[in-house]
């Protein structure tokens, strides 16, 4: 692995792309990379970090994977790493192709991509393998959706809404009839998942009724499970994910907890994921951590695992072009914080003039 070592990252203006690069960048064996990064959008913020940039069409695009393998092929890649979800939808189901022309795809095969990234189906697979989950229900219309709330205990109890399809804080909703006070009014700023009942009710009249997952509400600390898997082991490392904005971990911290390392590999190993991807944990009131979902990818904050000493994206990529990685000796440093900050990017005539 002497010669620069040209990869695809895709998800250009996704948020963890400065960490990836990072990531590759700043490895533990010192070699080259030459980074060529791809978004739907024109002129996304990985457009100015990468050596190179292209536009594609959205993944769900029949030339979305004909444009990646052209890519690849003028650019001598040998190696694709996916951001989004759902690019590793499509991805996975093309690896094949990618293999003929000797490009290796970060990604695990798609039946295990599909169960991940279902909701309703990594419950199932708690179920199955011993990991604590959040009491739920599978609903499709309005008379189980008022069902389902009173089986949770609404309106003494918050309720989670989700569909059962999606990533990040997209269609999540936590349904209350709490008020709030006139100093939350004042003084914190609103997170826009709150809703009412009869608001979230209005939405799901204005059209057919989609399918989503009721859930119990989980009130404890929220983690992120950073996990690596290849046939060696797997190695699980979990942050508390102590300040949240859109979605994005603007505060976190490595906290080695035994159980939710234990309940990640099970999980890893049972739906048999493998290079990096990432598990989302939240502790009920009795503090058991319960699963939120699974993101079957690199996760945004993915980076704070390479801080805290286990560079698994590097890996990722090691472990793709052969290198069978050992895991018997690794060290995490426990307690490693990633606080993020508002930067910036400055350009003129679409060319990059610096950063904040």
């Amino acid at each position: 692995m002497g010669d620069v070592i040209t990869v695809v990252v895709t998800g250009a203006g996704a948020p963890g792309i400065a960490g990836t690069i990072y990531s590759l960048k700043n490895n533990p064996d010192e070699l080259p990379f030459r980074i060529i990064s791809t978004d739907v959008k024109s002129d996304p913020v990985g457009r100015y970090l990468a050596d190179e940039f292209y536009k594609v069409p959205p993944p769900e695009d029949k030339e979305y994977i004909q444009s990646i393998k052209k890519i690849a092929i003028e650019e001598k890649v040998m190696i694709i790493i996916p951001q989004t979800s759902r690019e590793i939808i499509s991805l996975s189901q093309h690896l094949d192709e990618f293999r003929e022309i000797d490009v290796s795809v970060i990604v695990s095969d798609y039946a295990s991509i599909r169960r991940a990234n279902d909701k309703y189906l990594i419950i199932k697979e708690c179920k199955n393998t011993n990991v604590p989950y959040p009491e739920y229900f599978l609903i499709d219309n309005e008379k189980d959706f008022h069902s389902s709330l009173e089986k949770l205990g609404y309106p003494n109890n918050k309720v989670v809404v989700k569909p059962r399809f999606s990533s990040g804080l997209r269609g999540l909703r936590i349904i209350s009839n709490e008020t709030l006070t006139i100093n939350e009014f004042l003084e914190e700023k609103p997170t826009g998942l709150n809703i009412d009942l009869e608001s979230i009710l209005k939405i799901f009249r204005n059209g057919p009724f989609p399918e989503m997952l009721v859930t119990e509400y989980l009130p404890g600390d929220e983690y992120t499970v950073d996990v690596f898997r290849n046939p060696n082991g797997t190695v699980a490392i979990p942050r508390n994910r102590k300040d949240i904005r859109s979605g994005i971990s603007f505060d976190t911290e490595i906290e080695l907890n035994s159980d939710i390392i234990k309940y990640s590999v099970r999980l890893s190993e049972s739906l048999n994921l493998k290079y990096c991807f990432g598990f989302q944990f939240k502790m009920d009131q009795a503090n058991v951590p319960k699963i939120l979902e699974s993101n079957p990818r690199i996760q945004g904050t993915m980076v704070a695992s390479t801080y805290a000493g286990f560079n698994m994206i590097y890996y990722s990529v090691k472990e793709a072009l052969g290198h069978s990685i050992e895991i018997s000796d690794i060290e995490i440093c426990d307690n490693t914080h990633i606080k993020r900050y508002w930067g910036a990017i400055a350009t003129k005539d679409e060319h990059y003039s610096g950063r904040i």
